[in-house]
């Protein structure tokens, strides 16, 4: 996801409030504390939501397989979300969505794809070791990798309160 990333945000649009923030200073460095530690809190929540599907997964009685692929299909659910989320750390993500970047549903078109390839194409899902899940098991799955990630909506939303308050 690292590299994919990186490709979506190189091209990326300029953000309209770009020209009204303060020039940077020239001995900041390319991470400011802020940036890092909301950084370190997503992966964190990530971290959760990860291991509570794997609790979740181990008190239903699930086998390894299928723990596995419900622990999986978290991390990669938030790794798109998250994506999608940290396009702007102000705008909100339905803001964002609107940004032309032909990238974006490329690059999460072909994530999507090969999940499902690994997911529910037989051979594949037995290589990875995985277990094809049941409807329920897939939806809190995806649900627990989006939760896991979309509260820095909330902590954009409030960042952009207090800018108008300001």
């Amino acid at each position: 996801m690292g590299p994919t990333c990186s490709i979506i945000y190189e091209n990326e649009p300029m953000e309209k409030n770009t020209m009204q923030q303060p020039p940077r200073a020239l001995t900041t460095t390319f991470f400011n504390w802020r940036e890092l530690s909301a950084s370190i809190l997503q992966g964190l929540a990530i971290t959760a939501g990860t291991l509570l599907i794997y609790q979740y997964a181990v008190r239903e009685g699930y086998n390894e397989a299928l723990t596995k692929t419900m622990v999986f299909t978290v991390l990669i659910t938030a790794n798109i979300f998250l994506t999608l989320i940290n396009r702007s750390f102000y705008y909100s993500i339905f803001t964002t969505l609107k940004y032309r970047n032909n990238l974006v549903a490329l690059i999460i078109s072909i994530t999507v794809t090969l999940v499902a390839l690994i997911l529910f194409a037989n051979p594949v899902t037995r290589f990875f070791g995985f277990e094809r899940p049941h409807f329920f098991q897939l939806i809190i799955a995806i649900l627990t990798g989006f939760i896991s990630v979309f509260w820095f909506e909330i902590v954009k939303w409030m960042n952009r309160k207090r800018n108008q308050q300001t």
